[in-house]
């Protein structure tokens, strides 16, 4: 009981394998992801305070370095599963949270309650830092699926994967979203090695929709 009891679940992060079921080159953990989301998200809000933005910077580290913790619960659902419908994500979500609540009230002590659920919480809102971790994630869905490419996966699922991410992360309203188009997306295409997929084709049809 306690917060040694949140402590220790934090290793099962390591033992969940994001996209389950699926032929990957390379796997990697929630716990990776994670870690990898605070890189993205320092970085993106760097380019937004450059812009003159305000960024709370306690409020985006909490909600990045946890933003993936109710996985330990439900693990990580495939993505094209969760987002099938709206209703759907709206079911899974509930249930996360839900199983985050009853964790709290179960193991952590009664002065640090009100802390866990600010942290713990669902972070992606229409807040600069809410949107900053929607981009953050969908740039490692990006990563993620473009190294599968880039070694010739041809799992149709990672294809979906990169476009659907490119499209969301188009789609927000931010300085580091168009820095990420301008500057570093188009670097990443020119990495593009020999392959049987045609990642710059998926790039542009992806842009332009």
């Amino acid at each position: 009981m306690g917060i040694h009891t949140y402590f220790r679940s934090l290793n099962e992060l390591e033992r969940i394998i994001r996209c389950p079921g699926k032929f990957k080159f390379e796997e990697h953990s929630v716990s990776a992801h994670s870690w990898k989301v605070v890189q993205y998200a320092k970085t993106l809000a760097d380019i937004e305070e450059r812009n003159g933005v305000r960024i709370d910077w306690k409020k985006l580290y909490e909600i990045t370095s946890s933003h993936d913790y109710g996985e330990i619960f439900i693990g990580d659902i495939k993505t094209p599963v969760k987002h099938s419908s709206k209703e759907l994500r709206l079911l899974i979500q509930q249930v996360e949270e839900g199983m985050i609540e009853y964790f709290i009230e179960e193991n952590i002590p009664e002065d640090f309650k009100a802390i866990f659920r600010k942290q713990l919480r669902e972070g992606k809102d229409n807040s600069v830092e809410g949107l900053i971790l929607e981009v953050a994630d969908k740039m490692d869905q990006v990563y993620e699926a473009f190294a599968e490419l880039q070694r010739g996966n041809t799992e149709k699922e990672f294809i979906v994967m990169y476009r659907n991410a490119l499209v969301k992360i188009k789609n927000i309203q931010l300085h580091c979203v168009d820095y990420f188009l301008e500057n570093i997306l188009p670097d990443m295409v020119k990495e593009e090695t020999p392959s049987s997929i045609d990642i710059k084709k998926i790039t542009e049809e992806a842009l332009a929709l």
